[in-house]
């Protein structure tokens, strides 16, 4: 089966971008949570809604080493494993 590579490219790059923000916002979610949000303005209630279902997934697990909770890490880690799965799946099409 032949895909247009156009179209292949560009489904590449949208799950390319969308897995790499997503990492982005929990890079910020982890900062503000050493920094402490002054206030619940707009970017942080964005951060926090949007990052809270992916890192409640994780919490259930046990990433907890004393008062250090690796959830988010490891969070991470795996958005850049499925990213790295995708992009071969979908460049096996061309």
């Amino acid at each position: 089966m032949n895909f247009n590579p156009d179209v292949i490219a560009i489904l590449a790059n949208t799950v390319d971008i969308f897995l790499r923000a997503l990492g982005f916002l929990i890079l910020m979610r982890i900062l503000l949570s050493w920094l402490g949000p002054r206030s619940q303005g707009g970017i942080v209630n964005f951060v926090i809604s949007t990052t809270e279902p992916i890192l409640a997934i994780f919490r259930k697990l046990p990433l907890r080493l004393g008062m250090i909770d690796f959830s988010a890490l490891v969070a991470l880690i795996s958005i850049d494993l499925l990213r790295g799965f995708l992009l071969k799946i979908i460049f096996s099409f061309l």
